[in-house]
């Protein structure tokens, strides 16, 4: 049997064609601006979205994937200036889908709360990919 780490790295690789779909989304959502807008296209994006991110995560975080995130990552200021970014993002899309999702009432906003909801926690797997990628390669601590 192939190494289990070997399989979900290959497995990562789906972000890809699912991102795809995302796009797809996305622009129909912009196309109905046109003629009444679809926000239920909005919400299947970021969903995409998300799932994309989560199995993103799956990655080998003892490789960079290109020189900006090598540069991001070997430096402790950036590193953490990123890391901080992210951990922000996910928070507020979580508290906003959360607050929406309970709080609204109307059907297409709970439906794009449910969207931030999930693309939270795929920003949230990527938090902690990230964090193992900091620990890896910054050049202060190997």
């Amino acid at each position: 049997m192939k190494n289990p780490k070997v399989i979900f790295h290959a497995i990562s690789y789906l972000q890809y064609p699912i991102i795809l779909v995302a796009i797809y989304y996305y622009v129909i959502f912009i196309i109905s601006f046109k003629s009444g807008v679809i926000w239920s296209e909005l919400n299947n994006c970021l969903v995409f979205i998300g799932i994309s991110l989560s199995i993103s995560t799956l990655q080998d975080t003892s490789k960079t994937q290109n020189k900006l995130s090598k540069k991001v990552w070997e430096s402790p200021k950036k590193g953490k200036l990123v890391l901080i970014i992210m951990a922000s993002m996910a928070a507020i899309f979580l508290i906003i889908g959360v607050i929406g999702y309970i709080y609204i009432n109307e059907n297409t906003l709970k439906e794009i709360s449910f969207g931030l909801i999930v693309l939270a926690i795929g920003l949230i797997g990527v938090l902690k990919s990230a964090i193992e990628m900091f620990e890896n390669h910054r050049k202060d601590k190997n």
